[in-house]
């Protein structure tokens, strides 16, 4: 059974994250340790609420050299939501702008639709080649709840030469609704909050741990 810790940082719905990750069969621990953290076969960072908020506890806690130290080793991250969004070069909500961990480059910024928030159940247009949406069928529904997003996708290539796999969702305009790059995996919607379709997905993940 693999062992999954979701890193605690003051934001995210970690108890919903932590029974959901249980379910699809890991065995989990909610943990803002960095030993235990690194240690873990998978890691969650999990985030709800704003961009600078969330940066400002997860640095508060030394989240993103736990991150970079992970993906340095090639260990596999899983972020959800706004803990998807941090892992960008920066964030602008409220006239607010504040540094992500640049893992990937680019912007979350408020996305152009007619109603805001982006809430309820929506599809997703996956490649064929994903491994987090193997087995999903293409009108399958996920739980999102944001105003926020990455409107585009500005990394190339991964450094093994592999190109990401991108997924994206439409809610009045494109946005990037998930992404598999490497070690460094995220969805912008809730997993544990969209039912067996969310169940099924942490378990392709749980697979690759």
């Amino acid at each position: 059974m693999p062992r999954v810790a979701i890193l605690d940082y003051g934001s995210g719905n970690l108890r919903s994250a932590e029974r959901a990750v249980q379910r699809a069969g890991a065995d989990v621990e909610v943990t803002a340790d960095p030993h235990t953290a690194l240690e873990a076969d998978g890691l969650v960072v999990p985030g709800v609420g704003a961009f600078a908020a969330c940066i400002e506890g997860l640095l508060a806690v030394g989240g993103e050299k736990i991150i970079g130290t992970r993906l340095a080793g090639g260990r596999p991250v899983l972020g959800i939501c706004v803990g998807m969004q941090i892992l960008f070069e920066r964030g602008v909500e409220h006239d607010v702008e504040a540094e992500g961990t640049g893992e990937w480059p680019g912007i979350v910024d408020r996305l152009h639709a007619d109603v805001l928030p982006h809430m309820g159940w929506n599809t997703v247009r996956a490649p064929a080649d994903s491994q987090l949406f193997a087995g999903l069928d293409p009108d399958t529904r996920f739980y999102f709840v944001h105003s926020y997003a990455a409107r585009s996708w500005q990394l190339e290539s991964e450094l093994a030469g592999q190109q990401p796999t991108v997924t994206w969702g439409h809610h009045g305009e494109d946005f990037v609704a998930a992404v598999e790059n490497g070690p460094l995996w995220a969805t912008q919607f809730h997993p544990e909050k969209s039912g067996d379709a969310g169940a099924h997905l942490l378990r392709n993940w749980l697979r690759t741990l």
